[in-house]
């Protein structure tokens, strides 16, 4: 059962960086695509942020994320990354990793699951 601990969440303010991981250890999943999604305070519903595919690694960003955000995995220590930079305050939320199996980045939302406990992200202005 894949099962994801997010973490490097914080307090910035605006313009800084942060660096989320994502880590599985103790599953296989060479055949997930990976997400970040985030849950913005008083949302009921998580909005995909960036993806990274399986197999060739390609990835894809949501319009809002303007090129400040670049994601990375490193599947040797079960891991994802999402660089975020130039942070702005409407990025405040609750960061979790979600995967889906077999399918690449361009698979509908809704299909991601096993999403972990989140990380709080908070840009203060």
């Amino acid at each position: 059962q894949l099962q994801f601990v997010e973490s490097g969440g914080g307090w910035v303010q605006v313009g800084e960086s942060l660096r989320l991981s994502c880590a599985a250890p103790e599953t296989t999943w060479d055949l997930h695509s990976i997400a970040w999604f985030r849950r913005a305070p008083g949302k009921e519903r998580k909005e995909e942020v960036s993806c990274i595919s399986y197999g060739d690694n390609s990835t894809a960003h949501a319009d809002f994320v303007e090129g400040r955000f670049t994601i990375s995995r490193d599947n040797a220590k079960k891991t994802v990354y999402l660089q975020m930079n130039s942070l702005k305050p409407e990025d405040t939320g609750v960061y979790y990793c979600g995967a889906v199996w077999g399918r690449y980045c361009s698979a509908p939302a809704y299909e991601f699951g096993y999403f972990g406990q989140g990380t709080q992200v908070t840009v203060s202005s």
